[in-house]
């Protein structure tokens, strides 16, 4: 799965290291075309995952999560461009408040 399919969770999981479950976006797309659609299927994106938690689905789906917490893994395969940190600060506020940590993760080639 990837972060074209808005309406699909990619992975779930617990990380070792922080005991936190995780649900991880598999970002693929180029940035270099058009941002402003990439910003918006992302957007639309941890939309899914935000509904996906605020309406306990993800209690039914992966019962490790109860009484965990949790937190959005955005794996980019091309670095996002410094445009877009805006974007990423107002997510970040904005999971935050509903005490969600955001982690994002760019390819290192």
């Amino acid at each position: 799965m990837s972060v074209s399919d808005i309406r699909k969770i990619d992975m779930i999981g617990t990380s070792q290291e922080s005991q936190r479950v995780v649900l991880t976006i598999s970002d693929h797309l180029e940035w270099e075309n058009d941002i402003n659609t990439h910003l918006f299927i992302l957007q639309e994106k941890i939309n899914t995952y935000l509904g996906f938690i605020e309406s306990n689905e993800i209690y039914k789906t992966f019962p490790d999560s109860i009484n965990r917490d949790i937190e959005i893994r955005i794996y980019f395969k091309c670095a996002p461009p410094p445009s877009t940190s805006n974007f990423f600060r107002k997510i970040e506020e904005i999971l935050s408040i509903k005490k969600i940590f955001l982690q994002i993760i760019d390819a290192k080639i």
